[in-house]
């Protein structure tokens, strides 16, 4: 007979749908428990009294059988699924923990040495689940040599746990293919994985600084997201970009934001990780790290069908890869080929985006000259002119506001983008900066004595100095007595005026003037350039003809016209020995350690 209740029970797992004896006819034996709670409570919790009547054993059994299914769903959400047994009597179980057969030749009380000799006689072998991989796509089984484990439950099998050693190394090692339709990961081991995230736990928990808690809580996250939990991947990721932001590493930044963003992506938030793609993606950062993101990103454009935008994103990977990175360039091409077979069903979608777009950057009205009246105007993107062409000169839009010159006079008024005007003309500067930061430079004569005001006209720096350049993340270049320092928004000086120029040279052949991202700059005095921060501390010394900020060291050349490097933390990390900044840039990229810059 069999029990047919279950149909009413939906809660009930599937393992308990199995033929049973009527409920009525089961008789109650002492359960002993090995939880927290003592057997008294468990017991009471439980089992029937014995006066209570058939149906009353059946409504307890029944409440026995949920609470061990939810305690069972608790413990998968956690990460697995580990079912609590009964102890059995000390005499019912083998040296192994075991529950031994039934002994009907009464052969208990045998020495452990038997024991073992029974266990080598059994079967060595035992199935167990594998994880989907090349030769195993949809988790068949494998064979794992040994003593046989005790069962956990009837459907599952205790899996061998190797130890990870350090996570943060198995992970850059951990097997990763891609699903050529969807371009999704597919790890080769997924158990491998979990223990993986594990070790990361554990290690987390040690770290108390920003540059550790950002790397490991990202980590954390790549792999929640390629096992296919996403929430705890999406507060890690955001907590990573907290702590990598706390850092100001410019590189740390970009790989926490490119981990959020590839979150995201799985989330179907594809504006949020376009826009922390777009932001993640600087000219300053190694050419391994632009690859990686300028890939991801192409997969974020391919879940939204600009095939013609993700086409570009993975050409620009290959361009700056082809040569140095097989496995970026092998998912690149396997994702060149999703795009195709999409293009040929679907057609490449809607245009690029610009820059501006993604990162829905407002654009300002721009300036315009009207034949009609000989004016200056602004006319907005629909074609309008929300500040008509009136005026004899102007500048362009900066901060929200603008410089202008009406008609018949020299010097300059400011106006905001309704054409009010903030800063009367006859104020009377002759010379003025674009704002930037809340601030620009101005001067009566247009040739010495610059001071910086605010938008209202307020005096923010009163100090006149000789020549100025715009601020830059709350310092700007500023000169005086033939020598250039730097000074903050507050007006306090950062660098002292000792420098004949502030010239910072980057990998890609851009100058800019100060200091980068990173609070970089490279100065020089006679001819002799070095590196110093925003504090005016010398990073490295005067003394070389070339230098140029990479993103993991300084290049410079020696007097023979040799390119060699020196590593951020001053040491000597290449000999002049390269004819070219090509060639060194090349071996740079090989001693890189983040082979794998999203992991």
């Amino acid at each position: 007979m069999t029990d047919d209740r279950h149909d009413e029970r939906p809660d009930r797992p599937a393992w308990a749908v199995v033929p049973t004896m009527p409920w009525s006819r089961v008789q109650p034996s002492e359960r002993r428990d090995t939880g927290t709670a003592t057997s008294g409570q468990r017991q009471r919790e439980y089992l029937p009294d014995e006066d209570e009547d058939s149906d009353d054993r059946e409504a307890r059994e029944e409440y026995r059988r949920r609470d061990e299914y939810r305690e069972r769903e608790d413990t998968e959400e956690e990460g697995g699924y580990r079912p609590r047994r009964a102890a059995p009597e000390e005499d019912q179980v083998d040296h192994l923990g075991r529950r031994r057969a039934p002994d009907p030749d009464g052969q208990r009380g045998r020495t452990a040495e038997a024991e073992r000799d029974d266990d080598r006689e059994r079967e060595s072998t035992v199935r167990v689940p594998h994880a989907p991989n090349a030769a195993y796509p949809f988790g068949a089984e494998a064979s794992v040599s040994g003593p046989p484990a005790a069962p956990t439950s009837p459907a599952v099998v205790a899996l061998p746990e190797p130890a990870v050693g350090d996570p943060e190394q198995a992970l850059a090692a951990a097997k990763i293919g891609y699903d050529p339709v969807t371009l999704h990961e597919l790890p080769d081991n997924i158990y491998e994985l979990f223990r993986i995230r594990e070790s990361l736990s554990s290690k987390i928990d040690g770290a108390n600084d920003n540059p550790s808690r950002a790397r490991l809580l990202g980590l954390r996250a790549v792999v929640s997201r390629i096992v296919g939990d996403l929430r705890p991947a999406l507060s890690d990721a955001k907590m990573a970009l907290v702590h990598a932001e706390a850092t100001g590493q410019l590189r740390r930044i970009s790989v926490a934001q490119s981990r959020l963003a590839n979150v995201l992506v799985r989330l179907g938030q594809l504006d949020e990780a376009d826009r922390l793609f777009t932001q993640a993606n600087s000219p300053e950062l190694p050419d391994r790290l632009r690859a990686a993101i300028h890939h991801y990103a192409g997969k974020c454009a391919f879940e939204q069908d600009r095939y013609i935008e993700a086409c570009q994103h993975f050409e620009k990977a290959l361009e700056l890869r082809r040569d140095g990175d097989p496995e970026l360039v092998a998912a690149t091409e396997i994702a060149l080929d999703a795009l195709f077979s999409r293009v040929a069903e679907r057609g490449w979608g809607p245009y690029p985006r610009t820059r501006d777009e993604i990162l829905q950057t407002h654009q300002p009205p721009i300036p315009t000259f009207d034949d009609h009246v000989d004016r200056w105007g602004y006319r907005d993107a629909a074609g309008g002119w929300p500040v008509g062409p009136q005026f004899a000169d102007v500048q362009p839009f900066r901060d929200g506001v603008a410089w202008v010159r009406p008609v018949g006079i020299e010097t300059w008024g400011l106006i905001d983008e309704h054409g009010r005007l903030l800063i009367d003309p006859r104020v009377g500067f002759l010379g003025v900066g674009s704002f930037s930061d809340g601030m620009a430079w101005v001067s009566r004569d247009g040739l010495g004595g610059w001071v910086a005001i605010d938008k209202a006209g307020r005096m923010v720096i009163a100090a006149g100095f000789d020549d100025v350049r715009p601020f830059r993340r709350g310092i700007a270049l500023v000169r005086r007595a033939g020598k250039w320092g730097a000074i903050e928004r507050n007006g306090r000086l950062a660098v002292q005026f000792a420098f004949d120029t502030l010239a910072t040279g980057l990998t890609d052949g851009r100058y800019i003037d100060g200091f980068t991202h990173e609070g970089l700059a490279v100065v020089e005095v006679g001819g002799r350039k070095g590196v110093i921060d925003r504090a005016g501390r010398v990073l490295v010394p005067l003394a070389y003809p070339a230098i140029v900020i990479h993103p993991i060291a300084f290049l410079f050349t020696d007097g023979s016209h040799r390119w060699g490097a020196i590593a951020r933390n001053g040491a000597p990390l290449i000999n002049p020995v390269h004819a070219s900044r090509n060639s060194l840039t090349a071996e740079l990229e090989s001693l890189l350690a983040d082979a794998r810059p999203m992991l």
